[in-house]
């Protein structure tokens, strides 16, 4: 019988594809959830993160924790999703984290993100980037990491943190998803040939880094950021999204300053209605912005290499897009 793992976000786009990997290599899979639900596992405990205490039988038994559960970004009043993103990413790592290094846990992987460092702007950074993030979903990701490094420190329990860059493949959500949707009912405007750069991963990709993770003892006490070898721009995915779906390109593109303009027109749409309108500024700084990021270190380090990119994974997202439509 194999070790025992603990994945926490087990539902999640993410930990799906890990739920995937995992029996092949022989292992049995202990499922962390916030209430009772079926799936790909062998056990499952309820345990809320954050808001509850991490019990011993959580971890015990376990041999590596891939601990993937938080708080992204969600739409609410700033102070609100502070105190959420402090509750669910630092407390609820912070718990678990404690838990599985006085349990014994052999091995801790964290996934964390590339925002928990400032934002790169025309740079393309590596881990060598220390500087803060100023919002406080980084912020909240930064502060576990350093929870989970210092408890790896303390304990003796091999630890890793993972930055994933924007993850793809079939069944994303979030921006990919809606950015597809608009573009196959024709409602997504050209953009234009800006030369932003953007990092990105594949999810099978990012799964196969955080096995790495915790087979090497290398990895112990390291940050990885995870990402493709070439970053893309944004006009560049908006055409291979068109080719996937079927839907000619335009070779035109909407001029910045007509976007800039409806995009300050949504953002007081959405004050007033509470709720994020499909274009506004963050939504626009992620259209035309670059977000680039080297994955040297993981690469030289532990032998990673991404297997994909998001041109030829584009037909299997398209297919599971149209599946669920």
């Amino acid at each position: 019988m194999g070790e025992m793992v603990l994945v926490t976000g087990a539902r999640g786009f993410i930990g799906r594809d890990l739920l995937r990997r995992l029996p092949k290599s022989g292992v049995r899979v202990r499922a962390l959830l916030r209430e009772s639900a079926e799936g790909a596992w062998d056990e499952a405990v309820i345990c809320r993160l954050g808001a509850e205490a991490v019990a011993d039988r959580v971890v015990e038994g376990v041999a590596t924790v891939f601990h993937l559960a938080g708080i992204a970004h969600t739409w609410g009043p700033a102070r609100e999703m502070s105190a959420l993103y402090r509750t669910v990413n630092v407390k609820g790592t912070a718990a678990l984290v404690e838990a599985a290094a006085r349990v014994g846990v052999r091995r801790f992987v964290f996934f964390s993100s590339v925002k928990a460092v400032r934002d790169p702007g025309e740079e393309c950074i590596d881990e060598s980037v220390t500087d803060w993030p100023a919002d406080p979903y980084g912020r909240s990701k930064r502060e576990a990491e350093e929870i989970v490094l210092e408890a790896g420190a303390r304990s003796g329990m091999r630890v890793c943190v993972l930055r994933p860059t924007l993850v793809y493949g079939a069944g994303v959500k979030g921006n990919l998803l809606r950015m597809m949707e608009m573009i196959d009912h024709r409602r997504f405007p050209p953009p234009p040939r800006v030369d932003n750069r953007r990092s990105m991963v594949y999810v099978g990709d990012l799964v196969e880094a955080a096995l790495l993770a915790a087979r090497e003892t290398r990895a112990n006490g390291r940050t990885y950021i995870v990402g493709d070898t070439v970053p893309v721009s944004t006009r560049e995915v908006y055409q291979w999204m068109c080719g996937a779906l079927g839907r000619s390109a335009p070779r035109w593109g909407v001029p910045v300053r007509m976007l800039r303009a409806a995009a300050a027109v949504g953002e007081g749409i959405g004050r007033v209605a509470g709720r994020p309108m499909p274009l506004n500024r963050e939504v626009l700084g992620r259209l035309l912005g670059s977000a680039c990021y080297r994955s040297d270190r993981i690469r030289r380090e532990l032998g990673w290499r991404p297997a994909r990119t998001l041109r030829d994974a584009l037909p299997e997202m398209v297919a599971s897009y149209r599946g669920r439509a």
